[in-house]
């Protein structure tokens, strides 16, 4: 039998200061391995410092194309939502690798070294932020992308509609590992999370460990602590960081990688 091997990845490090807190407990005190840097977030100062002082956590980039002031160019505005990127994107009002490579930039002259990129709100779904992200990859040497389509998981307690979204994503599954394969890009085997972001706690998370496929995963996650700095920001996860943290960190979570002899890993270990 193959080795099962698991990433345990939080977004949305920088995005506030009591998100970067929970994500840093969720690594001390519980099964977080990695976590992506958001390099327009409010807490970004705080994040790099944090990411200092752990070292033993691997940090990448959470790309970011909806949400938040660029970085590219000071005094914009990205995109509010996905229909409104796409708008801009269809009509080149900006285009994806100029956005970003100054996100990878400023994440490097911080002093951090990323060896994976994933994107916010998952953008890199359409064609051409997947392309740039590709690129990224390739120029800079950061080896592994998210391919952020879960696994079969059992539908009770999933909202049907991100069920709809999660089997339609298996559609373009096939292109978007093509451009990935061109550009010499990494993906883990599989990919869990998406379908249950804000919605698991730790009985349903020691679950999906017991049920981890052979090879390599990557379980995205969303911890962190509901102050009024994340309550009054532009993000529909509040309250539910604070039950995905209770999860990651739950002795029945850690019994759960035991007896499913299912190895924590990082990125880097990979």
């Amino acid at each position: 039998m193959s080795e099962r091997r698991l990433v345990v990845n939080a977004d949305d490090f920088g995005f506030a200061h009591d998100v970067n807190r929970g994500i840093i407990e969720a690594h001390t005190s519980g099964i977080l391995t990695a976590t992506t840097l958001m390099a327009n977030g409010n807490a970004f100062a705080d994040a790099v410092r944090l990411a200092r002082d752990h070292p033993s956590l691997d940090v990448g980039c959470h790309l970011v194309l909806v949400q938040g002031p660029s970085v590219a160019r000071a005094g914009v505005e990205l995109p509010q939502s996905i229909p409104e990127l796409l708008a801009a994107l269809t009509t080149r009002r900006f285009l994806p690798y100029e956005e970003l490579k100054p996100q990878v930039d400023k994440i490097l002259q911080a002093g951090i070294r990323p060896l994976h990129l994933d994107t916010h709100k998952h953008t890199h779904l359409w064609p051409p932020v997947l392309e740039a992200v590709a690129r990224l990859s390739a120029d800079y040497k950061i080896p592994w992308v998210r391919r952020p389509f879960d696994f079969p998981l059992e539908a009770a307690g999933i909202p049907w509609p991100k069920i709809a979204f999660s089997n339609a994503l298996g559609a373009i599954r096939s292109r978007f590992h093509s451009t990935l394969n061109a550009y010499g890009c990494r993906t883990t085997d599989h990919f869990a999370g998406f379908r249950i972001t804000g919605s698991y706690r730790a009985a349903e998370l020691a679950s999906l460990i017991g049920n981890l496929p052979e090879g390599s995963t990557e379980f995205m996650c969303h911890p962190g602590h509901c102050s009024e700095e994340l309550r009054e920001s532009a993000t529909r996860l509040k309250e539910s960081r604070e039950v995905e943290l209770e999860a990651l960190v739950s002795p029945e979570v850690r019994r759960a990688l035991g007896s499913s002899r299912v190895k924590l890993v990082r990125f880097s270990e990979l």
